[in-house]
């Protein structure tokens, strides 16, 4: 009776634990594919206007969707050097003929100004551009939609942390990136010599007492380059960085990780099987770029936390370099376009929801629903989880990409 007992209970346990194990295999089959990129691009959506700044190319967009526009930051580039300029507009078929505002008509100054990242700080009711100005900077500004409210340049340091110059070789300290968790904010930069660096200081002393780096990742020079971007998705975070390939061309890899200062593991993080790169970009249209370059997801969740959908990024706004464009580093002629997602099916589009600690006079929207809206372009128009917009824009017409994402085509 006793051996039949025994038998039993292990029968028991043992179809347990395979259950448990096979259940753990799928979830982890569905934490994989819900993190399986591939795209497809526009072509060139915001480039230089033919006015007095003369401008060689636009670089190193931020954006982020917030109270029915979107709310671009990009970098400025002449021969001569960087500063920084802020576009809106509702629908990116409209970018090309939105305003340009340069921000060194703002408090934030003229001189070397380069790679902004905007967000909101909940905690502070304040919105935060950081950049690059030789050292690492931040301005701040009470309202997104006033551009000249940006204020002067602050820094994080007083002057470059020791372990980037002690690590730098000859490359430069670029590409600033904040994002916080409930206790502390986390400062990624990179040294274009293989080090992504990080620092941490508390969410109540932001933007003060940030430490000395440590190196969170590091790879040979043109393996880890420049550009990192870091995301909360789901209850895991994102990381992609800028690499340079066999063949000159950028692409983008990409890592995961439990905590903001953990260790991080290889997610797409390859050449041929990239974050998004020239393998796995597909153009609407003429290829015209085979560099996908700086850029940053398309945020309707604005806050510090860098939060995105549980599938990742569904749009992304990137710098490509025409084929065949030469010349000096400066003066290469860079235009900014979007990657759409085609496998993002592991979770549901941007959340129409508010975002908390937002200011009480404005709420995060999604892009506009309702019987008079249109969708450009490229956009999204519908998908399981997906409430926005649904009609295309005149000449386009919403086809299925996937289960949860079509888009107008």
């Amino acid at each position: 009776m006793l051996r039949s007992l025994v038998f039993l209970l292990s029968a028991i346990v043992s179809s347990v634990w395979g259950s448990l194990l096979a259940t753990n295999a799928t979830l982890d089959s569905r934490a994989a594919n819900a993190l399986s990129f591939k795209w497809t691009s526009s072509q060139a959506l915001i480039y230089p206007k033919n006015d007095n700044k003369q401008l060689a190319a636009l670089k190193d967009p931020s954006i982020i969707y917030y109270n029915g526009k979107y709310h671009v930051f990009a970098s400025t580039a002449v021969e001569a050097g960087y500063n920084l300029m802020y576009l809106s507009f509702t629908d990116f078929n409209q970018a090309e003929n939105s305003n340009f505002y340069y921000l060194d008509q703002a408090p934030i100054g003229s001189g070397y100004r380069a790679a902004p990242q905007v967000f909101y700080m909940s905690t502070q009711k304040l919105w935060y551009l950081i950049y690059q100005d030789g050292n690492a900077a931040y301005s701040t500004n009470s309202d997104i939609n006033n551009p000249s409210g940006w204020s002067s340049p602050k820094h994080f340091w007083s002057s470059q942390p020791s372990i980037i110059t002690q690590n730098i070789g000859s490359g430069y300290w670029v590409d600033m990136w904040v994002i916080c968790d409930s206790s502390n904010c986390y400062h990624f930069s990179s040294d274009d010599n293989g080090h992504l660096y990080r620092a941490q200081t508390s969410v109540a002393n932001f933007p003060n007492g940030f430490g000395q780096p440590v190196i969170a990742l590091s790879a040979a020079k043109n393996d880890l380059f420049e550009a990192s971007n870091v995301y909360k998705v789901g209850s895991q975070y994102l990381l992609i960085v800028e690499c340079i390939g066999s063949t000159g061309h950028r692409y983008f890899r990409s890592w995961t990780s439990n905590s903001i200062a953990g260790s991080w593991t290889a997610l797409h993080a390859s050449e041929s099987d990239p974050f998004a790169g020239k393998s796995n970009v597909q153009f609407n249209g003429n290829a015209w770029t085979a560099d996908i370059s700086h850029g940053e997801a398309v945020r309707t969740n604005v806050d510090q936390t860098m939060t995105l959908p549980d599938c990742g990024p569904q749009q992304y706004l990137y710098q490509g370099l025409p084929n065949g464009a030469t010349g000096s580093y400066n003066s290469l002629p860079w235009k900014l376009a979007l990657l759409t997602s085609t496998t993002c099916t592991g979770g549901t589009a941007p959340p129409s929801s508010t975002t908390t600690g937002q200011p009480s006079t404005t709420t995060n929207q999604s892009p506009p629903t309702g019987g008079s809206c249109s969708v450009a372009q490229w956009g999204q128009c519908g998908g399981i989880g997906y409430s926005g917009c649904t009609t295309c824009a005149s000449g386009f017409t919403c086809k299925a990409q996937n289960d949860y994402y079509s888009q107008c085509l």
